[in-house]
C-alpha cells in the first residue's frame, strides 16, 4: 500500500507519466465496459505530440514562453540564413554578439548591470534556440555568459562588474576564457601559465599558452587562468592590445566551424593587480564557471538533437518509396521514437 501511495504522487506530479497514465486509465475502462466506451476511450485518449514530447510547454511561465518566442523568432528568421556559408567558409559574423546583446540574451540570469535577470529556465530555453541553429553560435554566448560575464559577477570587485559587465551585456564587448592549455585540457591541475607578483608596481606578469579557447581570436577581454607563485590558481582580467599577448586563430576544424576558436599566448603579459579576481584562488574559480556553462550545454544538446529528430522525420514522412512514406515502415518508427525518448 505504501508503495502505491508513492506510485499515486508521482504520477501526479510527472506530465509525462499523467498522460500515459490516463492511456491506462482509458484501456482498462474499454475492457469493462464493451464497443461503445471503447469507442469513447479511443476518441479521448491524448495524442502523441511531437513538437513537444515531454510536455514541457504546460510547466513554462508566460515570461518564459515569450522569451523563447522572441528568440525563436530572431534564429529562424537572422541566424539560419546565415549558418550554411558561415559552416562552410568557418566564418563567425561579429556583428552577431552585438544582435544577441540587443535580445537580452547574454549573461542573461544575472541580475543588475545590463543584464536581464530572468530564470535559468529562461537561458536553458535561450540556449536550446540557438543550437536549434548551429552549435557554434550557442558556444559564443554559453562563453560570454558563463565563462567570462559569471566570474566577474562571481569573483570580481564591484569595479570589475561595474567596468566590464554592461558592455559584455550590450555585445561591445567579446570575450573568452583561457583554462585549456596544450598539455593540460582535463588536467587544469597541471596548468603551466605562471603569474609573478611584482610588488614595486603591484601587477603580475604572465607567461603561458592557452589552447582550443573559442572566441579568442576576436576577444576583446581575456579571463585567463594561472598558477601564482604562493601555489593558488587566480583569475585575471586581459585586454586586447596589452603588451605580450596575441590569439592565433586555429584553422580547419571538422566541427564549431562557425564559432572562432584560437590560442591565447601570454609572453611576459603585465598586469594590473586591479584586474585580479578578487574572489577566486584556487580551481573552484575556473570549476564553478564550467559548471555554470555545462548547464546550458545540455539546454543546447536538447535543441540540436530536437532539430535533427523534426528533419529525419519530416523527410521520412515526404519520400515516397513503394508508393508509401517511409515513415510507414516499423523500423523507421522504431528509430524516430528511439531520438525521441533519448
Amino acid at each position: 500500500m505504501a508503495l502505491r501511495g508513492v506510485s499515486v504522487q508521482l504520477l501526479s506530479r510527472v506530465p509525462g507519466l499523467r498522460v500515459f497514465r490516463t492511456w491506462v486509465s482509458s484501456a482498462a475502462k474499454t475492457e469493462k465496459g464493451g464497443r461503445t466506451q471503447s469507442q469513447l476511450a479511443k476518441s479521448s485518449r491524448p495524442k502523441f505530440d511531437w513538437q513537444d514530447p515531454l510536455v514541457l510547454e504546460e510547466q513554462l511561465t508566460t515570461d518564459e514562453i515569450l522569451i523563447r518566442d522572441t528568440l525563436r523568432t530572431y534564429c529562424q528568421e537572422r541566424l539560419m540564413p546565415r549558418i550554411l556559408l558561415a559552416n562552410r567558409n568557418e566564418v563567425f559574423h561579429r556583428e552577431i554578439i552585438s544582435e544577441m546583446g540587443e535580445l537580452g540574451v547574454l549573461g542573461p540570469t544575472i541580475k543588475g548591470y545590463g543584464c536581464a535577470g530572468v530564470s535559468s529556465v529562461a537561458y536553458g530555453l535561450l540556449a536550446r534556440e540557438l543550437e536549434r541553429v548551429d552549435s557554434g553560435y550557442r558556444s559564443v554566448m554559453s562563453v560570454q555568459s558563463s565563462l567570462v560575464m559569471h566570474p566577474i559577477y562571481a569573483y570580481g570587485s564591484e569595479e570589475q562588474r561595474q567596468k566590464y559587465l554592461p558592455r559584455l551585456a550590450k555585445g561591445e564587448l567579446l570575450g573568452c576564457f583561457g583554462l585549456t592549455e596544450p598539455n593540460s585540457g582535463s588536467d587544469p591541475s597541471s596548468m603551466e601559465t605562471r603569474a609573478r607578483y611584482n610588488s614595486s608596481n603591484k601587477s603580475y606578469t604572465l607567461n603561458g599558452t592557452k589552447t582550443w579557447i573559442t572566441n579568442s581570436p576576436m576577444a576583446d577581454l581575456f579571463v585567463v587562468w594561472a598558477r601564482c607563485e604562493d601555489g593558488c590558481i587566480r583569475g585575471f582580467l586581459l585586454e586586447k592590445g596589452i603588451r605580450g599577448l596575441s590569439a592565433p586563430r586555429i584553422q580547419g576544424k571538422f566541427s564549431l566551424r562557425a564559432s572562432a576558436t584560437g590560442m591565447i599566448i601570454m609572453d611576459g603579459v603585465e598586469v594590473p593587480e586591479e584586474n585580479v579576481l578578487p574572489g577566486a584562488s584556487s580551481l573552484g574559480g575556473p570549476f564553478g564557471c564550467l559548471n555554470n556553462a555545462r548547464y546550458g550545454i545540455a539546454w543546447g544538446v536538447l535543441g540540436a538533437s530536437e532539430f535533427c529528430l523534426h528533419t529525419a522525420r519530416q523527410y521520412a514522412l515526404d519520400r515516397i518509396q513503394f508508393g508509401v512514406p517511409l515513415a510507414r515502415n516499423q523500423l523507421i518508427q522504431k528509430k524516430l521514437a528511439d531520438i525521441s525518448a533519448a
